[in-house]
């Protein structure tokens, strides 16, 4: 099969288009059709190999981490899926690699494609879904009537938590530049702070929740947004120690993750707000939840643009000028 790989760590390499063996099939596997991939600066950093400590793939290896298709197979323990089966996921770390004409997946990870989605619109959804969906819901446990701050809302994450934070009944900050702020306030932000203008941390203040994905100086900007006893959830870094502890990383990343993130750990501290890291996991079965949401129209897909599988670098290379509204998806077939 053709696919996308990874051939060494570079910031500046480009993917190579290759003759790849088809997968092979686990007994709790699905094996799918790729039809459409969705393009993530995760991507990005994990080509580059910023998160090679803590995701570490043996190269050469199959990029892409967001998948719509159609099953063709199944192993002999699934009991979800079944050939014919149109789903869409966000494969678990250490079995991406959705840049490729099939992929064979744990059925626990996969979910049922919403009816009313296309397969390139279904392909942008899982893994900025669950990154939402893991922040706002399990990790934030937000509430209605609270207040929270959402980043870049008109990026890829953004877009999705804005309408996930909407239907859980809170009210929503986001940072936009002006070309933007019809976009989404048009999915349900309340206060669009234009960054270019404007510093979100002079203009808002007694927030419940920060979703942090920028740079480190915003991270600790944010905090002056919080009152006492919010919560700062960054899903950017740096990762912290209790990370490492879910993770099962080694005692020496532990103490370079600990001290990496010692400096914003002591100033949340001294503010009375809590700090955590989060990396999203594949979870078919929330997937499955963001369907149902989907599916009664609480919240829709918001696309940028769709390249040609053959494109796939020239999608990759979109996504890192951080421009893109919404998210970017390559056609597979």
């Amino acid at each position: 099969m053709k696919a996308f790989v990874v051939d060494k760590y570079n910031k500046k390499g480009l993917l190579r288009l290759a003759e790849m063996p088809e997968p092979q099939l686990q007994d709790s596997d699905v094996l799918v059709e790729v039809h459409a991939a969705g393009v993530n600066l995760l991507d990005s950093k994990v080509r580059t190999g910023e998160f090679k400590l803590i995701l570490p793939y043996r190269r050469p290896f199959i990029l892409g981490h967001d998948v719509a298709g159609k099953v063709i197979r199944v192993g002999s323990k699934v009991r979800k899926f079944k050939a014919g089966d149109d789903v869409y996921a966000r494969p678990r770390d250490g079995r991406i690699g959705t840049f490729a004409e099939f992929i064979a997946m744990d059925e626990a990870d996969v979910a049922l494609k919403p009816e009313n989605l296309s397969m390139e619109e279904a392909a942008s959804i899982p893994l900025v879904g669950l990154t939402a969906w893991q922040t706002l819901i399990d990790r934030a446990n937000l509430k209605k009537g609270q207040k929270v701050f959402i980043q870049a809302g008109s990026g890829g994450v953004g877009t999705f938590a804005i309408q996930l934070a909407k239907h859980l009944g809170a009210t929503v900050a986001t940072t936009a530049s002006a070309s933007s702020a019809d976009l989404v306030k048009s999915l349900g932000a309340d206060v669009v702070v234009d960054y270019r203008q404007e510093d979100f941390e002079k203009v808002l203040s007694g927030y419940d929740v920060v979703l942090n994905s920028q740079d480190a100086k915003t991270l600790e900007k944010s905090l002056s947004v919080l009152k006492p006893g919010g919560k700062l959830i960054s899903i950017s870094g740096p990762p912290d120690s209790e990370f490492a502890r879910e993770k099962g990383l080694n005692f020496m990343l532990r103490l370079v993750l600990r001290f990496l993130s010692r400096g914003i750990w002591a100033k949340a501290k001294r503010r009375a707000v809590q700090f955590s890291f989060l990396l999203m996991w594949a979870q078919g079965d929330q997937l499955s939840k963001i369907t149902s949401l989907i599916e009664s129209g609480a919240i829709r897909p918001v696309l940028d643009r769709v390249f040609p599988f053959e494109a796939t670098n020239e999608a990759l290379a979109y996504v890192e000028t951080g421009r893109a509204k919404g998210k970017v998806v390559i056609k597979v077939r």
